[in-house]
C-alpha cells in the first residue's frame, strides 16, 4: 500500500532544499508527508513524485541512472502524479541538444538551445542566454487550461534560469507558454505528468500555488 507521503528526487542534482521547503509549506495540513529521497523503494512507495534538476542535462541523465532511481522515477511517471522541475522537465523528453543526450522518453519531444543572436527586445537591449529572472507564462492557450493553472491567472510571472527549453512533438503537451525572443513551451504534461522550465519554488505566491494544486491533483 502507498504511504502517503510526496518524494522528491535526490539523485545528486537538484535545487533540493528551496524545492522541498516550497512543498513543505504547501503540504502543511494536508496529511502528506515531503521525503527527500535517494531511496528507489521510498520514489515507488511514494503517492506523488517531485523531479527537480539543475545544471547540465547530460550529467543530470549520468546521475539518475547512476544513482539506482532511474527505474523508480519510470515507474512513478506511468502510474502516480509526478511534477518535473527546470532541467527535470527537460528529462522527460525524448533528447536534448544539450550533450547531445536521451531523455526519457515520457513526452514526446526534443530539447533545443535558445538562438538569440542578433536579436533585440522591445527595449532595444540584446537577448541574453541565458534567461533570467521573471516572464509571464499564458495557460490559455485556446482550450481548457491544465487543472493545476487553478486559482493562477493567465500571464502570471514566474521565474526562470534556462538556456534550452522544451519543443514538444505536438502542442497539446504544451499546458503554459512563454516568450523569449519566440514562443516556447514554459510547462509541459501529459496524462499523470506535469513540468515546468520556471523554478515554482522561487516565483512567490503562485509557484506555491501550483505546488499546491499538484498536492490536490489526482489526473
Amino acid at each position: 500500500m502507498k504511504s502517503k507521503t510526496v518524494a522528491v528526487v535526490d539523485y545528486g542534482s537538484g535545487n533540493l532544499r528551496s524545492v522541498s521547503q516550497a512543498v513543505v509549506h504547501v503540504a502543511t495540513g494536508s496529511g502528506l508527508e515531503v521525503v527527500v529521497t535517494s531511496d528507489p523503494q521510498a520514489v515507488l512507495d511514494a503517492e506523488r513524485v517531485v523531479l527537480p534538476g539543475q545544471g547540465h542535462m547530460a550529467d543530470c541523465m549520468n546521475e539518475l541512472a547512476a544513482s539506482g532511481l532511474k527505474d523508480a522515477v519510470l515507474h512513478a511517471a506511468a502510474h502516480k502524479p509526478l511534477f518535473g522541475v527546470c532541467v527535470g522537465m527537460q528529462m522527460l523528453l525524448d533528447r536534448s541538444e544539450e550533450g547531445p543526450t536521451e531523455g526519457l522518453g515520457l513526452i514526446p519531444g526534443e530539447v533545443v538551445k535558445f538562438q538569440l543572436a542578433g536579436k533585440r527586445q522591445a527595449d532595444g537591449s540584446r537577448f541574453k542566454v541565458p534567461q533570467m529572472g521573471w516572464n509571464q507564462v499564458f495557460h490559455h492557450l485556446g482550450r481548457v487550461p491544465h487543472p493545476l493553472w487553478d486559482g493562477i491567472s493567465d500571464g502570471a510571472y514566474f521565474y526562470f534560469v534556462h538556456s534550452y527549453f522544451a519543443r514538444p512533438a505536438e502542442a497539446v503537451y504544451s499546458v503554459g507558454e512563454a516568450d523569449y525572443g519566440a514562443r516556447f513551451a514554459a510547462a509541459i504534461a501529459r496524462d499523470n505528468i506535469f513540468a515546468t522550465q520556471f523554478h515554482p519554488e522561487k516565483s512567490a505566491d503562485q509557484g506555491l500555488a501550483l505546488y499546491r494544486n499538484f498536492l490536490h491533483w489526482n489526473p
